[in-house]
């Protein structure tokens, strides 16, 4: 995030408007599918409550159904409102999409972020 590049979020499943595994945006994405987002299920509950869907299967778009712990690239906007509803989705920071700072406020993806380092051996430090 923030220019550098972009982390792959996930491919199993396959995330990402493009899906290609990133949260890369471009001028057909109106949604801004930038956040990369690891579900629980008080967020994918808030989504199906406003009419997101995000636990459902649907073959016909390559989506096979979302399940808490998966990680998936959601609109900044569908963030954003789960977010002020206090359902908020942790964050992958490494993987989010610059664009979604046009939505979001830097601050609360920090808040939410779960980005665990390339050595998880300095943790132990």
């Amino acid at each position: 995030m923030m220019g550098g590049d972009l982390e792959p979020c996930g491919t199993d499943p396959m995330t990402g408007f493009f899906r290609d595994g990133c949260c890369r945006t471009g001028a057909e994405d109106r949604g801004s599918h930038t956040i990369c987002a690891v579900v629980t299920a008080e967020f994918l509950e808030h989504q199906r409550m406003i009419g997101n869907d995000l636990s459902t299967p649907m073959p016909a778009y390559r989506f096979p159904g979302l399940v808490p712990g998966d990680r998936w690239c959601v609109t900044a906007r569908n963030w954003l409102r789960a977010y002020e509803d206090g359902a908020a989705a942790y964050v992958v920071l490494a993987s989010t999409h610059e664009r979604a700072l046009d939505v979001v406020p830097l601050s609360a993806l920090q808040e939410h972020a779960v980005d665990v380092p390339a050595d998880p051996g300095a943790l132990t430090d």
